[in-house]
Formats: structure tokens, C-alpha cells, sequence
């Protein structure tokens, strides 16, 4: 279907559940399947142009008030910018990268081209999927959930210890949690305009709640720094 140009899909869970032994859904787990095979990435090879003109059409009749981007690089972002600029077209207002104490990498050149330019910077996997709220500490705690096994094990390396365990020490003398700290440290670094991080239980909210009102000192700051430099 892409390969023949089209790359609208018209879907809803009841399409497919009159199927024996459909329950429903099944046209949403193929199209999942597909663009998770494809990387979920930005498509670098459509033009920029083509890109922000489809925002107009969103942008004028008051469907959208901004646009964001997830995860790209620095230069295209960069790219982006000089478009709209030379253009006239709609500009991007705010990005959605990968961060978090694990791994560090828009801080290089995103974060600064972000600041620069005025982009807010909303980071996902803020708790590295779990892993630094110290749910996970050794392999067999990687069965705790389907997202352990899936997601986690990466980080289970010799930094990503010595982070975890600097992340125990600090939010014990700070009175919290380690998720709690966690997302202070995001909270605290120049270019974040703040970190996006999910719940799944009431008690979970509740320690999000509490993490968007306390702070780190420049000490525990540094230590974090330091630890997953």
C-alpha cells in the first residue's frame, strides 16, 4: 500500500471482529506490527517542505495550535527551521526527544540548538521504562513485566549501575523516591521544558504528582552529573 503512494489507513477495532475468532482489533495489531518494523523514526526522506505544508491544512482551520516533532537529530531540526523560515511555513514549537539519566545525548547538540531557538523540550522515557525507579536490579527482575523483559534489559550494564546506584544514594538523603529524583534531575537541566513519564497505578500518579514539586541541590546535582556522564 505505501509502496503504491498511499499512506492514509481508514481503521477501527470493529472492522475485523466479525472474522471467527477475531475478538476485534486485529487490523490495529498489523498496522502496530508494521510501523514498529519501520522504527516509529521521523522519515527523513520526505521533504520538509511537504511535511509543514500538510501542517497548514491542519493549522488554518484551527485543528492544530502547534506542532511538535519526536525523536530526529540536531541537523534535522536545524534543516527544519531554515525551512519554515524560508517558506512561510508553520514552525515547529516544541520536540519530543529521548532522555534520561542513562542516556544523555541531545544534550551534545539538540538541547542547544532547542535553547537557541526557542523549542520546548518535552523528553519520553524519562524513567529509562522503569529502570531507574529501581524496580529492576538484577536479570531476573526483568520478568517483573512484559515491559521489563522488552524494554529494560539494555540499560542493565556496568554504567547503568553505577547510575542506579548513585539515583539510590541521592534520593534517600533527598526523602524521595528514586523516580522522584529521577525526574527532578530532568526537571533542573537547562532546555528542559519537562519530562514526560506514565503511570499505571493510582500510587504511581501520586509519586508524579509529588516529583513536579521538589527539587535537587547542586550536590546531588552533581552527583547525578557525574555518575552518568
Amino acid at each position: 500500500m505505501v509502496g503504491a503512494g498511499l499512506t492514509t489507513i481508514d481503521s477501527a477495532d470493529v472492522y475485523a471482529a466479525w472474522v471467527p475468532g477475531h475478538t476485534g482489533g486485529e487490523g490495529e495489531t498489523v498496522t502496530g506490527a508494521w510501523l514498529k518494523k519501520r522504527g516509529h523514526r521521523n522519515d527523513e526522506t520526505t521533504p520538509l517542505e511537504e511535511t509543514l505544508e500538510a501542517f497548514v491544512r491542519l493549522i488554518k482551520p484551527g485543528k492544530v495550535r502547534a506542532i511538535g516533532a519526536p525523536n530526529s537529530s540536531a541537523v534535522r531540526r536545524r534543516t527544519a527551521l531554515n525551512t519554515n523560515a524560508r517558506h512561510g511555513l508553520p514552525r515547529y514549537d516544541a520536540l519530543r526527544p529521548h532522555c534520561n539519566l542513562v542516556e544523555r545525548g541531545i544534550e551534545a547538540d539538540l538541547i542547544p540548538l532547542c535553547r537557541e531557538a526557542g523549542l520546548a523540550v518535552t523528553p519520553d522515557f524519562s524513567f529509562a521504562a522503569g529502570f531507574l525507579t529501581g524496580k529492576y536490579r538484577t536479570e531476573a527482575d526483568l520478568a517483573k513485566s512484559p515491559r521489563g523483559a522488552r524494554n529494560v534489559g539494555g540499560y542493565m550494564t556496568p554504567k547503568g549501575m553505577v547510575i542506579l546506584d548513585a539515583l539510590a544514594k541521592v534520593a534517600a538523603a533527598a526523602g524521595m523516591t528514586m523516580g522522584q529524583a529521577a525526574l527532578a534531575w530532568m526537571k533542573a537541566k537547562p532546555g528542559i521544558t519537562a519530562p514526560i513519564a506514565s503511570a499505571t497505578t493510582p500510587a504511581q500518579l501520586a509519586e508524579l504528582v509529588k516529583a513536579a514539586e521538589v527539587t535537587l541541590d547542586a550536590a546531588s546535582m552533581a552527583v547525578l552529573d557525574v555518575s552518568s556522564a
